[in-house]
């Protein structure tokens, strides 16, 4: 359904409003197992939405780390390496296994 949330502390830059606010639809989404709420829960679910955001905000403001901050792109990176590999692998036991 919904895609897997992001970590949002400890990166330069930090979190903008945009991902904490995309962060907490995707939750709500999860939680309430609707991607687009009918019209009848839509204000309940925009409040939801609003609430979870606020108090991420609240959070990655109050956490404190001593952790250096990561960078968004090394870390991309590292993941594009990591799903390039694991499915390198995949694919080669799917020609084996065929």
């Amino acid at each position: 359904m919904c895609r897997n949330i992001r970590q949002l502390h400890n990166y330069a830059p930090p979190a903008t409003e945009d991902e904490v606010r995309a962060a907490a639809l995707q939750f709500v989404r999860k939680v309430s197992g609707s991607s687009k709420p009918s019209q009848a829960n839509q204000a309940a679910f925009d409040r939801a939405v609003e609430a979870v955001a606020s108090a991420t905000s609240e959070l990655l403001a109050d956490l404190v780390t001593t952790a250096p901050p990561k960078d968004r792109e090394i870390e991309a990176a590292k993941a594009r390496a990591r799903s390039a590999a694991r499915f390198a692998t995949d694919r080669g036991r799917t020609a084996a296994a065929g």
